[in-house]
């Protein structure tokens, strides 16, 4: 059976179809976009409601995932004071698909292997809807902040420079 680009779903689309949770959904596979701020432009999107997914460690060996601006960097200090740790460094790559299943440029907060305590930088609450990865290079969804919140473990704190 094929499926055209158009109506491919998502793990992260199957689990908000799941728990019924309205969205968006956008591909820009057949586009050049690689970073994030060029999946904005290949999207029409302003940069600052489309969202990088990161993933983090702390001392503790727990993991933490931050929603930012793409074209914004995550404050590492800002970050752990935000999930009460001393400090945070970024996961090493090699670490990122067998830990949450997802690749690089493809992570999204929801539907990873294991739910991890997830903070978006507070500018996400002032959008109606954000966009983020729906867990695969290409695709990305559109929901509220509220609606990304019944999904996962999620708050808002200010997390970037």
């Amino acid at each position: 059976m094929s499926s055209s680009k158009s109506d491919y779903k998502t793990n992260v689309m199957r689990v908000l179809d799941k728990l019924k949770i309205p969205y968006n959904h956008y591909c820009y596979a057949d586009t050049d976009a690689i970073s994030g701020v060029e999946v904005a432009a290949a999207l029409g999107q302003n940069p600052d409601k489309v969202f990088k997914t990161l993933v983090t460690v702390s001392k503790s060996k727990k993991y933490y995932v931050f929603m930012v601006p793409v074209a914004k960097e995550l404050n590492l200090k800002k970050a752990a004071h935000a999930v009460g740790e001393k400090s945070v460094e970024m996961l090493p790559l090699k670490e990122l698909l067998p830990l949450t299943g997802y690749v690089h440029g493809g992570c999204s907060p929801i539907g990873m292997k294991k739910q991890f305590v997830t903070v978006a930088d507070e500018s996400a609450k002032a959008f109606d809807t954000i966009i983020f990865s729906a867990g695969k290079i290409g695709y990305q969804v559109e929901l509220s902040f509220d609606n990304l919140k019944k999904a996962i473990n999620l708050s808002a704190a200010s997390i970037v420079d």
